[in-house]
């Protein structure tokens, strides 16, 4: 900025005698706050136009509750439709997920119908007898459960009232889905690779279960430490058989983002890309569109 000089002089002498212009205005530039208007009030005497006032700028601890307002308006916004923080309060996840590790769940997705997708990590709502002596984890201490209840309400801090679970989605609806023995578990007759599941862990567990057909508009899902997960397995004796509504779900979990340590990603693991896994859901519709075509070379036929 060396090279523009606000209310610099050319550097020529002024002439001698009365100043050329408006001397005062050219003046204005060296430091004093001068307008033009202003030199002309003061010269005439003009009482009609006073000079203009610069708006006095607000403190900054007036606007500080403008801005704390807005921000908590944004983070709730976010919370109910974007993305809310889940705590993981056990192991049945591990070790893709442990103790205590916050991630984040995508609402957003679900607002547009999408569903949720084999291999993905889910967050729902217990859909009746899953956490039924499960405990909420509260604070004995009033002002501490005063302060997670408001962060809770905002997104920036898991409620410890919802009772919520994360699972691995194995099957969807449509899908037909086993495991046998010690496995592995089949997914429309497709065997899964598995390699989240916990260092020592059979695909089954201790709980072989199937075939399994299941619902439209639900869910399977299995943690990934096989023998310390009541999932689906668990509850097939429930209304559901062990499957999830589609409609309980939250959200997908798609990045651990605390403690910095554990950070990661969360995607969809390979194994569910294998050719012939969606073979249950698709055989409906190509059945019907075998059956469609005869139906179509008759009509036309009919109207020639």
């Amino acid at each position: 900025m060396g090279d523009l000089v606000i209310g610099a002089r050319s550097g020529a002498p002024e002439p001698d005698g009365e100043p050329v212009g408006n001397q005062e205005g050219l003046r204005a530039g060296d430091g004093e706050e001068l307008r033009d208007g202003e030199a002309g009030a003061e010269a005439d005497g003009d009482e009609e136009n006073p000079p203009r006032r610069a708006p006095k700028q607000r403190s900054f601890w007036k606007e500080l509750p403008i801005l704390v307002g807005i921000a908590l308006v944004l983070a709730l916004v976010i919370k109910t439709f974007f993305v809310q923080a889940f705590s993981i309060p056990s192991g049945s996840m591990e070790n893709t997920l442990q103790v205590g590790d916050r991630v984040l769940v995508d609402k957003l997705t679900p607002w547009f119908g999408s569903e949720p997708e084999r291999g993905e990590v889910v967050v729902f709502k217990d859909p009746g007898g899953w956490l039924n002596d499960e405990p909420t984890q509260r604070s004995d201490n009033s002002f501490v459960r005063g302060v997670q209840d408001v962060f809770s309400f905002i997104g920036l801090m898991p409620s410890s009232d919802e009772k919520d679970l994360i699972k691995r989605v194995i099957a969807v609806g449509g899908d037909t889905v086993e495991c046998q023995g010690s496995g592995p578990v089949k997914v429309n007759g497709v065997a899964l690779d598995e390699p989240y599941i916990f260092p020592g862990n059979t695909p089954c567990g201790e709980k072989p279960f199937g075939p399994v057909n299941v619902p439209k508009g639900t869910i399977w899902v299995m943690g990934d430490h096989r023998g310390n997960s009541l999932d689906s397995r668990y509850h097939m004796d429930q209304p559901g058989g062990g499957t999830v509504p589609v409609d309980n779900v939250v959200g997908r979990a798609f990045v651990v983002a605390w403690p910095i340590g554990d950070w990661a990603t969360l995607p969809v693991p390979d194994t569910f890309d294998q050719k012939g896994l969606a073979a249950g859901p698709l055989a409906p519709t190509l059945a019907g569109t075998a059956l469609a075509l005869p139906a179509v070379w008759w009509l036309r036929k009919r109207r020639r």
